[in-house]
């Protein structure tokens, strides 16, 4: 019987859209079932005394020729947000609350690809409206649900949860107990999906 795979997201992350562009492969060779779970990046370094390696200049620079590498051999499109660090508190609350939506795949993909494909702020409504119509979603709507109360608790308890889990940062997987980091640990992660297929 195959497993589930939990991955522990902020849109934020840009190695974070690296493991959802590979996503589909591992669940194609595994037949596995991936739970998104949407988390705040931010609160988790907060909570754990991480860091975005951005903030450490050598490192920052040394991530983004790595990523450029990993999204050159997995043939993902993949350019940098001049605008990052971009705030993602509504746009994970937008996950958060569109979890049970059948729109919830279709904002997961647009909003991923306005952060790091075709780059834009989402910070600014005007800019982030067009990527809401793509997933079927009113600004309105989206105003409204990212200002509701058991949103935002749910949003804030998944975060928490994901810490008290020994998560810190993002991307984040878990099979079954078995936690792994960062996307370039995706090989790990499928096998452990195919040992609980076996």
């Amino acid at each position: 019987m195959a497993k589930t795979l939990e991955f522990l997201f902020d849109f934020g992350s840009p190695t974070t859209y690296l493991a959802h562009k590979r996503l589909p492969g591992v669940i194609a060779r595994t037949a596995a079932m991936v739970t998104y779970a949407p988390v705040l990046l931010g609160a988790i370094f907060k909570a754990t005394g991480n860091a975005s390696p951005a903030m450490v200049a050598a490192k920052g620079r040394w991530m983004a020729a790595d990523m450029a590498r990993f999204a050159k051999r997995h043939g993902i499109e993949f350019r940098p947000n001049p605008h990052f660090p971009i705030n993602t508190m509504h746009l994970m609350r937008g996950a958060t609350g569109l979890i049970e939506d059948i729109r919830f795949d279709a904002y997961v993909n647009a909003v991923f690809d306005a952060m790091w494909r075709e780059p834009k702020n989402l910070a600014e409504p005007a800019e982030l409206a067009p990527v809401l119509e793509k997933a079927g979603i009113t600004p309105e709507e989206f105003r409204a649900l990212t200002e509701r109360d058991d949103v935002k608790d749910r949003l804030r308890a998944a975060t928490e949860r994901a810490v008290a889990r020994g998560a810190f940062g993002a991307p984040t997987f878990f099979v079954g107990e078995e936690m792994f980091f960062g996307q370039d640990r995706l090989d790990f992660v499928e096998e452990a999906l195919l040992r609980g297929a076996a």
